[in-house]
């Protein structure tokens, strides 16, 4: 197949235009264009520029060779490459009669289900062993802290069958490096189980949580079907280590699980199971990470200062931004998974701790934006080994309750008077979306004083980029702890712990992914190693 980028539309273009676009492009009869399918989509909505869609499509042509051969010194039209996925392996056949003990898959966030799919996938039937509880029950858990103020520290938006992720925006890109394509079956995975299919092509594609549960549902099922099981409620709480190799797995109120391949699919909450690791030995090292608050604009004015004329245009939609300053104090602040049109939620895995996140559905279509403004943190910060950084998100999380009123509401702040170092008293225009509510007080002694001067700083930096992001009325709420792993087991080249066979730390939780795409991709090359180490 051969492929054109940088193929420009008007943006209210007619379906069959792109396919007028394609023939103009290359100077080709309709009768030579045998098909085309759309690879991406992105946008250009600069001020002075006329809005239009720029597409990258791939497509199938009679004379391909002499076409080519055509446009050789033509960067924007070249062979298409290879991205569908090839497996690896196939289970041997003691996996398939039972003879062989059977993978284990730690964790049903989006680490883990694509772990486990792709060991379906390649016939090895994994057994997954999920703390939390299913999704749909595990929504009804997470809404009890949101509307009741009683948190369950089993099942919340940290624990059950869709990881953190399911909370979000559901948003499928990444900057990680992927000359592979992992990230297309990721995707492509995802429009199997029921999403947009525009998810294919779209330069940043989201979902949203309403989504995510029945897609999370269909690939369990898929798993199921293909021999592999789904073991909710099952909380691990050891580990069985001889001779430096895993051989099996403690599960709480039931025998030991044997296992000779293990993946730690964990998440970055599961805190007991990181000191179990530890106890047990595994290796592991304290990561950087980030702390900070939420911010919360009105979506119609982000809107404006990212788009000019074109804010909301429905073809665009909400508008999003990433933004970094680096202070005077050394520090670097940046904004962290901005959820356009989004809420902002109370995210705690832990009793009398307060946590916010992000979250967003598909349409994008609540009157705040928000994002996580956090400041960039190293072990230096927080000495003591490896553990030591969740003892310093701990602290940090039990403050916030504390000035939330010790009721699970989360501490706010406005922004102007945070800037000027008063508390607040009254919310303005901006109304806070947190969940079950928030607190006005002051936030200084809500984070670290170096981390406080930062943002102060940073806000009214970032009003040069976005007009009007340090309006006084926009609400801070705090605090954001759990934006990465604050450790990370680390592995080796084969995939596996450096110092326990069999054991493959994967994920956000061992501190290798930060976003659903970037762990599922992580989970297909977990699953690829796991699947060349049986066959080895």
């Amino acid at each position: 197949m051969i492929r054109i980028t940088e193929l420009r539309l008007p943006i209210h273009h007619a379906p069959e235009e792109i396919e007028a676009a394609i023939l103009k492009r290359l100077n080709l009869p309709p009768k030579d264009l045998i098909s085309f399918e759309i690879f991406k989509r992105s946008y250009d909505a600069r001020k002075n520029v006329a809005l239009a869609f720029i597409y990258t499509v791939d497509l199938s042509v009679k004379n391909e060779e002499t076409l080519l051969k055509k446009f050789v010194n033509d960067a924007h039209v070249r062979p298409s490459p290879d991205t569908s996925y090839h497996f690896v392996a196939k289970a041997p056949e003691s996996i398939v009669t039972g003879n062989a003990l059977r993978p284990v898959v730690i964790g049903f966030g989006p680490c883990g289900i694509f772990a486990a799919l792709l060991l379906a996938q390649m016939g090895f039937k994994p057994i997954v062993l999920e703390r939390g509880k299913k999704v749909r029950e595990r929504t009804q858990d997470t809404w009890g802290l949101w509307r009741k103020n009683i948190l369950n520290p089993e099942s919340n938006v940290q624990f059950g069958e869709g990881g953190a992720g399911t909370f979000s925006d559901g948003k499928l890109y990444s900057q990680i490096k992927d000359p592979k394509f992992y990230g297309r079956k990721v995707i492509n995975e995802f429009v199997k189980a029921g999403a947009p299919p525009e998810i294919q092509y779209v330069a940043k594609p989201h979902i949203g949580t309403f989504r995510l549960v029945g897609m999370v549902e269909k690939i369990r099922q898929e798993i199921i079907d293909l021999g592999g099981e789904i073991r909710f409620s099952q909380k691990v709480i050891g580990f069985d280590i001889e001779n430096e190799q895993i051989t099996g797995v403690k599960i709480e109120g039931q025998a030991d699980l044997p296992a000779s391949h293990v993946v730690l699919a964990l998440g970055h909450s599961a805190r007991d199971t990181f000191k179990a690791l530890h106890d047990a030995g595994v290796y592991m090292e304290a990561k950087p990470f980030s702390v900070g608050f939420r911010i919360e604009h009105p979506q119609s004015l982000i809107d404006k200062a990212r788009l000019g004329p074109h804010a909301g245009n429905e073809l665009i939609g909400a508008a999003d931004y990433k933004l970094v300053h680096h202070a005077k104090n050394g520090r670097a602040v940046y904004s962290f998974c901005m959820c356009p049109g989004g809420t902002v939620v109370a995210a705690a895995s832990e009793p009398n701790r307060v946590v916010t996140n992000g979250m967003s559905q598909y349409s994008r279509n609540e009157r705040n934006a928000n994002a996580g403004i956090v400041v960039g943190i190293t072990p230096e910060d927080y000495p003591g080994g490896p553990l030591a950084g969740i003892e310093f998100q701990r602290q940090l999380e039990s403050k916030a309750f504390e000035l939330g009123g010790s009721t699970y509401e989360a501490p706010g702040q406005l922004v102007g008077d945070f800037i000027e170092g008063k508390p607040s008293t009254e919310f303005g225009t901006v109304l806070p979306s947190y969940k079950p509510g928030v607190h006005l007080t002051d936030l200084a002694d809500a984070l670290p004083a170096y981390a406080i001067e930062a943002i102060r700083e940073a806000l009214p930096a970032f009003e040069k980029q976005i007009k009007g992001f340090s309006m006084k009325d926009a609400v801070l709420t705090g605090v954001e702890t759990r934006t990465s792993s604050p450790l990370r087991i680390t592995r080796g080249t084969n995939f596996q712990s450096l110092n326990i066979k069999g054991l493959y730390p994967a994920g956000e939780g061992a501190g290798y992914a930060g976003g659903i795409l970037s762990a599922g991709v992580d989970g297909i090359k977990v699953a690829e190693a796991v699947a060349l180490d049986y066959l080895s």
